[in-house]
């Protein structure tokens, strides 16, 4: 089987539930449109946000949506997605993304992160947005590293956005004893959440419409099936919308009926 031959005999014009979304393409299922608004205030607000949520949840895709509606002009936007880099790693990507070049000594470079973060807001009248994805394999170290840059203007004033993006350990993470400094500064705390069965079911026909399919084409018990496995979280229900469409295709169905849905579930759980 071919991509080429399934996209034929369905008909699309592209592959439905790929991840290579423009923003505006993205489905606005509540979870999804409540983190896109909540993230674009904790960045006007210039504070420390928390998003969690699942492997699959979305919270990437919310972040993105959030990200492409900011002027460019007045952003800038440091997207750091691998917190193995330690504490003086933290510092050097943001120097690096500011573009300065980071300072061997972390005596040195702790202020020369400051400074340039200071900067951009000053001098270019930009808000630096931080994005710190995978947080929650964040070590103790760095989460102190990222207090006390919070913590650069003495409370008064916040240099710079910062997101800490991470599966749901994260919040618990914080909220021990050890973190309670940093726990006192985060003004936004947002679970990302899975989608109700009526908005499963409108994220399906929405990406089979982007894919050139506007009608019917999954049957109410497939779509009940992959909303009932998939907990509503999108990446699982976009792996057994596929999964589901291929197993339709290759028992020669126009349509994707629960039996499909049900091989398409013994196939993503037995991986």
């Amino acid at each position: 089987m071919t991509i080429q031959r399934l996209q034929a005999h369905y008909g699309f014009t592209r592959m439905p539930f790929g991840r290579a979304l423009a923003p505006g393409m993205l489905h606005r299922h509540g979870a999804h449109a409540e983190a896109v608004a909540r993230i674009g205030w904790c960045i006007a607000e210039r504070a420390l946000g928390v998003v969690t949520g699942e492997v699959g949840a979305g919270k990437t895709v919310a972040i993105r949506a959030a990200l492409a509606a900011l002027d460019a002009s007045r952003h800038t936007t440091i997207y750091l997605g691998n917190p193995a880099v330690g504490g003086r790693g933290l510092y050097a990507g943001i120097v690096t993304a500011l573009g300065g070049t980071p300072r061997f000594h972390k005596a040195a470079l702790i202020p020369q992160t400051a400074e340039l973060l200071a900067a951009e807001e000053h001098e270019r009248g930009r808000t630096v947005v931080l994005v710190l994805d995978e947080a929650h394999l964040l070590d103790a170290a760095q989460l102190e590293e990222l207090r006390l840059l919070t913590n650069a203007d003495m409370d008064s004033h916040s240099p710079f956005a910062c997101l800490l993006v991470g599966q749901p350990t994260l919040r618990r993470r914080i909220k021990l004893g050890t973190f309670a400094a940093l726990d006192q500064r985060i003004a936004l705390r947002y679970a990302m959440t899975g989608m109700a069965p009526a908005e499963t079911s409108s994220y399906l026909t929405h990406h089979l419409a982007l894919a050139g399919r506007s009608d019917t084409l999954f049957s109410d018990d497939a779509i009940a099936l992959i909303h009932q496995v998939g907990r509503g979280i999108p990446r699982a229900v976009n792996n057994l919308a596929v999964q589901a469409l291929v197993a339709a295709f290759a028992t020669g169905k126009a349509i994707v009926d629960e039996s499909s849905a049900r091989a398409a579930v013994t196939e993503v759980t037995t991986e």
